[in-house]
This record gives structure tokens, sequence and C-alpha cells, in this order.
């Protein structure tokens, strides 16, 4: 398992992104290296947790629990085979392009490290959108992407350092619990009947996930009751 490709972004303005001031950071290019990694602050302030990527609207993107995002070389190949042209690493605006690593199927708080220090966790999948759409160039991708449920995740930074490309990548911690990225994708997605689901991954699950689970759990539960003191 290593760190096929490490892909940094700079603002750019394009006519196609749905944000105002028409900037997006989603074009990553292949760096060696080295790049510092650290947790970049709370959603709405910090931005990327890779030195000098851009992340040009904090109030859906970057922050310490969307801090890096990765994607498998091996997933690129399967849409390359159905798109039927070449995605270059980066093509997703990930940051990490893996090799040998089960990504979009790790663990909510699965840890990888990095290198010889970096340790990631994993917190989410990555929920596509109008300017992702418009990057790829593909009619209907919003929908053929969530179909697919392959998201790759998103990780927070445990431990800071460095990383450069062809870095060896080890996973030093899966919880066990059985609540993989795909499942959390699914979950917030097409089939939210499956939120329950996600509660055993606890706090290490994106906080905007944790709550919708819950908030799910409580409604079911209140609808519940309710029910029964309408037939007593």
């Amino acid at each position: 398992m290593k760190l096929l490709s490490l892909n940094v972004g700079r603002p750019v303005a394009v006519p196609y992104t749905d944000q105002p001031d028409g900037v997006t950071g989603i074009d990553k290019q292949p760096v060696a290296g080295p790049v510092r990694v650290t947790a970049p602050g709370p959603k709405g302030v910090g931005a990327s947790g890779l030195a000098g990527d851009a992340v040009c609207h904090t109030l859906h993107h970057g922050g310490n629990d969307q801090a890096v995002y990765a994607v498998a070389r091996e997933d690129l190949d399967d849409w390359e085979r159905e798109l039927g042209r070449p995605l270059a690493s980066g093509s997703f605006g990930e940051n990490l392009t893996t090799e040998g690593l089960e990504v979009s199927g790790a663990e909510i708080g699965e840890r990888w490290r990095v290198g010889d220090t970096v340790v990631l966790e994993v917190t989410c999948g990555r929920i596509p959108c109008l300017t992702f759409q418009e990057h790829i160039g593909e009619r209907r991708w919003v929908k053929r992407f969530t179909q697919k449920g392959r998201p790759g995740a998103y990780l927070r930074v445990l431990v800071e350092g460095e990383i450069r490309a062809g870095d060896p990548i080890e996973v030093v911690h899966r919880p066990g619990h059985g609540v993989t990225v795909e499942l959390q994708f699914r979950a917030v997605t097409t089939e939210r009947a499956l939120l329950p689901r996600l509660l055993p991954a606890g706090e290490a699950l994106h906080p905007e996930s944790l709550e919708a689970a819950r908030q799910y759990v409580a409604k079911r539960e209140y609808a519940a009751k309710e029910e029964a003191k309408e037939t007593e």
C-alpha cells in the first residue's frame, strides 16, 4: 500500500463552479513533495490539511474533519473503463491517490500512517457537487457518482508531519464496528434508513453525519411513541 500520487490545487477561476466568486481549487496536480500536513482548524475557518493546497470555499469544504481527501487509483481505473477515457491521478480533486489500499471500504475511524510520521483518520465519504460534475465534464455525473457508491474518503489529521509521493501507507488501526465509508455515503445520500447503522462509529464520524443519524433515530423513536399513544 502506498501513496501513488500527492496532489495539490491552486485557486483557478472557471465558468462552471456553483460558487459566486467563480473560483475553485478542485484541479489538483501531482507534486513530488515533501508537503507539510497539519490539522487546518474547524470547518468554516480551516481549509486544506496540505500546505499549498487551495480550498476556496470553507463553508462546505476543508476543516479538521475534511482535511485530506483520498481516492484509490483502482477506482479511477474502474471509471476509466466505464467512461472510455483516461483519468489522471488528482482528477477527482483528491489530495492522495493511493495504490493497494481499500479507501471506500475503509471503516470510519480507521487510521493510516503515511510515510514515517503522519497519521490520518477516516471520517466520511465525499458528496459530489456541480463543480465536481463540470470539472469531470460528464453529463449526469453527480447521479452516476452517487449510484456507484465509491466516494473516496475524507480524513482528519491526528499526527502532523511531511509526506511525499511514493510514501508507504499502513493501516495502523481498524475499529472493527463495520461502519464503512461506503455505508456512511449511502446512508447520507440515497438510503437514509441506514442512518442508525452509523451510530457504532461514534465520534469518529464526521459531525454532520453523526448528527443526522442521531436525529433520524430520535424522530423514529418519537413517531413510535406517538403511535403507541394512539393505540392505547
